[in-house]
């Protein structure tokens, strides 16, 4: 998808979708996940709710708006986030983005479907914070 569709989607879930999925996302629901990072102008902590998929050591999240987001800014200029998963919460590091292949192959096939039709082309890999 062109990135001007991809932004005007971008600002109608911000107010209206994220709203809602925010009280689902975390749960034992599917692939959603709630991602906390803190602004790095203003310090404030935010949630938004995302797709991602557990793969060895760390998370892999599908970037369905590109790689050009404010929350992915706030997480590189901090070296992490946090990440409430099936009712656990994960403290991540290291982002670095990964293939389209890869990223992909990360995800069960009815998603890899459908992120194909949509035409997801970027995905971030975080790793767990080991304690």
């Amino acid at each position: 998808m062109k990135q001007a569709i991809l932004d005007r989607i971008r600002v109608i879930n911000k107010y209206v979708t994220n709203k809602l999925l925010i009280h689902i996302a975390g749960k034992n629901l599917g692939l959603f996940a709630i991602l906390s990072h803190i602004g790095r102008k203003s310090g404030k902590i935010y949630k938004i709710p995302i797709i991602v998929v557990p793969v060895q050591n760390g998370f892999v999240i599908a970037l369905t708006y590109g790689k050009k987001t404010d929350w992915y800014e706030n997480v590189k200029a901090k070296g992490g986030c946090t990440l409430t998963w099936k009712k656990r919460v994960y403290a991540l590091t290291n982002p670095e983005f990964i293939d389209q292949e890869q990223g992909m192959a990360a995800f069960p096939g009815l998603f890899r479907l459908g992120l194909s039709m949509i035409g997801i082309q970027y995905y971030l890999r975080l790793a767990k914070i080991t304690e």
